[in-house]
């Protein structure tokens, strides 16, 4: 186990951010969670369970404990005609674990190709794009109760996902250290390809749907239109897609013909935060260090030496200028602290 005092966390947060911790806890092992559970007090407001650093905002030090999981390993735990569950550490990267499916023939992730991060902030956030999310296959979450310093299994149920939600960012914020997450898996794939630009960018290719092409085809629209981490900090997509009464929705769809528009089964829909942002003319645009990517508006980057209050301020103008343009409000996908 790594234990740092007084420890700067700019190599933690994709932002690039300079900011401190009091502690900083590392470990690739669950029984030092558990010794460490059992042997510290650790009250949840003064405990930050950090996940490869791409999903905060930091706009001041942080007055506690960061806790950073790094257990490793992918195995088939089970086979049942044609599903398979996968059991991958909390440590493991993220797009390892969806190029490792995909290699291995196994369907349900590859549309989530290349989301920064690591497998355990996967279903605290339940990560998603292009008509997938990681709900959509995750089977169970290994953890550590914090209070009761104990390995607990939770249920998919018990997460209660929603769209880039969970439980564990509400009332189990900060009361699990995730371990490990089972993933269940298809050998037929089910393949989403009407959601961005997929199924043209395979035509685009000459290619031949498979989860090799998927993915390739993912990895070159996020890597056309997202900006390089260590070029321009950043976390990725900052605001949510928003979810709209249909009536609205299709009030604007009438007088912007052009705008995306999803609709969903519970008769909601919804919109494109890039679009409704690249609209309110803020693509491209800064203020001050912080500015908004000019390849996708639905990014915000560190142009340089940005604090985390100047990239609040940035976002705060947007979901002003979004408000006053379509009366709808946007809600950050990233964690401010």
């Amino acid at each position: 186990m790594r234990i740092e005092k007084d420890f700067n966390l700019r190599q933690y947060n994709t932002f690039g951010l300079d900011c401190r911790c009091n502690y900083f806890i590392e470990s690739g092992s669950v029984d030092d969670f558990v010794e460490l559970a059992a042997s510290y007090d650790l009250p949840p407001e003064k405990i930050l369970l950090l996940g490869g650093g791409s999903n905060f905002l930091f706009t001041e030090d942080f007055d506690g404990t960061v806790i950073y999981p790094m257990i490793q390993g992918m195995e088939v735990v089970r086979e049942e005609g044609e599903q398979v569950w996968v059991k991958v550490g909390a440590g493991v990267v993220w797009d390892d674990f969806v190029a490792w499916a995909v290699d291995n023939g196994l369907a349900g992730v590859e549309n989530l190709s290349l989301i920064p991060g690591h497998v355990g902030a996967s279903p605290v956030q339940n990560v998603g794009a292009y008509g997938m999310e990681a709900a959509d296959t995750i089977y169970e979450v290994e953890a550590v109760d914090i209070q009761a310093a104990e390995r607990v299994t939770l249920g998919v149920v018990d997460c209660c996902f929603a769209y880039r939600d969970s439980i564990f960012k509400h009332q189990w914020k900060n009361k699990y250290i995730i371990t490990a997450v089972t993933f269940r898996l298809n050998k037929k794939a089910d393949f989403k390809l009407d959601y961005g630009s997929i199924r043209a960018e395979l035509e685009q290719a000459g290619e031949e749907v498979s989860l090799l092409a998927v993915r390739q085809a993912v990895i070159r629209i996020r890597e056309a239109k997202l900006p390089d981490v260590n070029v321009y900090p950043n976390a990725g997509s900052f605001f949510k897609n928003p979810v709209v009464p249909a009536t609205l929705a299709q009030e604007m769809k009438e007088k912007y013909p052009a705008m995306p528009l999803y609709a969903l089964e519970d008769g909601t829909a919804k919109l494109a935060a890039g679009w409704l942002i690249e609209q309110a003319g803020w693509k491209g645009k800064a203020l001050g260090q912080a500015g908004v990517h000019d390849k996708q508006a639905l990014v915000l980057i560190n142009k340089g030496n940005a604090t985390g209050l100047e990239i609040v301020r940035l976002a705060n103008e947007i979901k002003k200028s979004v408000f006053l343009k379509f009366n709808v409000w946007l809600e950050p996908e990233v964690n401010v602290l």
